[in-house]
This record gives C-alpha cells, structure tokens and sequence, in this order.
C-alpha cells in the first residue's frame, strides 16, 4: 500500500469518527435515578434531570455530589463507547502490513 493509500484510509477513518460523535449518546442515572445525565460523543452534556427529591435545601452537597457522580460517569462510559466504535472502525479497514 502507497503512502497516498494510507493517507486517503486515515481521513475516512477520521471522517468516520467524526461523524459517530454527534450521534452518539451516553446516558447514566445515579442516586436511584435522583440525576440522569447525557452526554454526546464530543463529552458535552446534552442533558440534566434532577428529581425534585434530590433538591434538599438542608443538603445541597448531597445534590452536588449526585451530579459530579453522574456527568464523570457519563463520560467514563462515553470512553468507552468511543474505544468500541473505534475498533469497530479500524478493524473493517485492510490491514497495511
């Protein structure tokens, strides 16, 4: 395979990958489904719920912890979301060596 070959599979890969972050999703809930969070394949946070319960005013570090527990939850399963589509990816590519 010519380095232009390689060059011309390395952009459809990249091609292909960006293309998956937009449509790609990770949902998580925690705290018994108090905080759900979802976060896209670019780790941005699309979305927020909080149950009414979880808004304690006598506890507002209870709430703050639910929501870092969810988003770095979130973006722990989007890693490895992306870590599976990307084998996918390469794997359907012909071997260079």
């Amino acid at each position: 395979m010519n380095t232009h070959e390689l060059l011309k599979q390395a952009e459809e890969v990249q091609r292909k990958m960006k293309s998956e972050l937009g449509v790609t999703f990770a949902e998580v809930s925690v705290g018994g489904g108090m905080v759900t969070v979802k976060m896209d394949g670019h780790r941005q946070l699309r979305e927020l719920l909080i149950e009414p319960e979880a808004a304690d005013p006598d506890d507002p570090q209870m709430l703050q912890d639910l929501i870092v527990a969810a988003v770095n939850a979130a973006g722990q399963r989007m890693d490895q979301t992306l870590r599976e589509k990307l084998g996918k990816v390469l794997t359907s590519m012909p071997s260079i060596f």
